[in-house]
């Protein structure tokens, strides 16, 4: 005579305890990878126009200058200075803690290095006492002052050792920072200025006067490399529905620098 035998069957509990393994191990692949590789960030502010706008999101490369205390989620203080690090390049475009608060993420183009003189007379850029080519091209548009869409005046810069990038002036070369003193960059400090001349709080202003002033090396984070996802600046990246019509489609997977 054969007998019914049932079937066994994985219990409640197992199933439960599995499902929080896989999280478990999700979510430290995610913070590993967060925390060493890549880390994404939102642009909220327009000193990078033209080359980053506002509702751009980036990928920014970790270990591109080695890791710091600021390179982990929160910042504990676990060291000191950097490990595995490197230096950037002149023209890099970086993520960085502000230094007159040490938590705040500011995002500018590595202007000058250890050692640099840096001054802007007239509206150009020289770097050790050199005038820093740059060449007229077709106006970008941008908000201006009084709040408008306009053209502005727009150029291609080359750095010293061959970076080029945009760079947009909107008071032309009369801005309230298109004349500084002379600076200097110190040892282990990087001078950060953003592409959007008139409308960037960078190192030309001094902490003491809300600026960012020079940046050390140990306040790196990383390298901004990739958009991966832009909207309209006045749009909510979670409305999904109305992806259609605010995603800027054609700056996904653009260069972020």
């Amino acid at each position: 005579m054969s007998r019914n035998v049932p079937i066994a069957k994985p219990s409640d509990e197992g199933g439960l305890l599995e499902t929080i393994k896989v999280v478990i191990q999700a979510l430290a692949i995610a913070l590993v990878i967060r925390t060493l590789l890549f880390q994404p960030f939102n642009i909220p502010s327009g000193s990078m126009i033209p080359t980053l706008l506002i509702g751009d999101y980036v990928f920014v490369s970790k270990y591109s200058y080695g890791y710091s205390n600021y390179s982990i989620p929160f910042g504990p203080n676990w060291f000191s200075g950097r490990i595995l690090g490197a230096e950037p390049k002149r023209g890099d475009v970086v993520v960085f803690k502000l230094p007159r608060d040490n938590e705040t993420d500011y995002i500018k183009r590595v202007i000058g290095l250890p050692g640099d003189r840096i001054q802007m007379i007239d509206g150009r850029l020289y770097i050790n006492n050199t005038m820093v080519p740059r060449d007229p091209i077709a106006k970008a548009h941008t908000e201006g002052r009084d709040g408008r869409d306009t053209e502005v005046p727009t150029y291609k810069e080359t750095l010293p050792g061959g970076v080029e990038h945009t760079i947009i002036e909107i008071e032309g070369d009369h801005g309230i920072n298109d004349n500084t003193d002379l600076f200097v960059v110190p040892p282990g400090h990087f001078f950060m200025m953003g592409d959007n001349r008139d409308n960037s709080t960078d190192s030309r202003i001094s902490p003491d006067m809300g600026g960012v002033g020079y940046v050390p090396y140990v306040n790196l984070v990383g390298r901004a490399e990739r958009i991966f996802f832009s909207v309209k600046g006045d749009a909510s990246p979670l409305a999904f529905w109305r992806w259609p019509w605010t995603v800027r489609w054609g700056r996904l997977l653009k260069s972020a620098h």
